[in-house]
């Protein structure tokens, strides 16, 4: 019987924000976000840190809706398993995580402190380069979830600032 109150109470807080659970005193900073040709609504990507900057052990990353009025939402179950969700944070050291999101498995994501504040780093068009945006174009089927066109990464290139664009065709 305590374990299947254990495993209520973790599955009951999985459904809050992480922002709700955040330690008093941790600060959130944007990372990067998704936008969809569907509507104006984003997927907003942040990090928690601490007040020194730095990274807690476990999940730092928070992912929830930005509605066009700019109310936010958590994403449902199955937009968090399936599409925008994070399947994957491992910590590479202080102040560095390795993330996988459900729908790109294939695009490791590198958040890291740079400078005064974290960035998410990945490689676009073989440069290693700062995430700003992502932009999924797709189109609506009848039944069962749209039929993605192509994904394009926007960032800026790490070593020169300049701007960075690679678009990607769904497999």
């Amino acid at each position: 019987m305590r374990s299947f109150v254990i495993v209520l109470v973790l599955v009951i807080l999985s459904f809050f924000p992480q922002s709700i659970l955040a330690v008093s005193g941790d600060k959130v900073s944007h990372l990067f976000f998704i936008e969809r040709s569907k509507n104006k609504n984003l997927v907003q990507y942040d990090i928690r840190h601490a007040e020194n900057s730095d990274l807690p052990d476990l999940r730092p990353v928070n992912v929830y809706w930005v509605l066009e009025n700019g109310r936010h939402e958590n994403l449902n179950p199955i937009e968090r398993e399936y599409a925008f969700g994070i399947v994957h944070q491992e910590k590479l050291d202080g102040n560095k995580f390795k993330v996988i999101l459900a729908g790109l498995k294939g695009l490791e994501i590198i958040v890291e402190r740079m400078n005064d504040s974290f960035k998410a780093m990945v490689s676009i068009n073989g440069r290693e380069s700062i995430l700003e945006k992502i932009y999924i174009k797709s189109e609506e089927k009848r039944a069962g979830p749209p039929k993605v066109l192509y994904i394009d990464l926007f960032g800026r290139i790490k070593e020169t600032g300049l701007p960075i664009k690679e678009r990607i065709a769904p497999k």
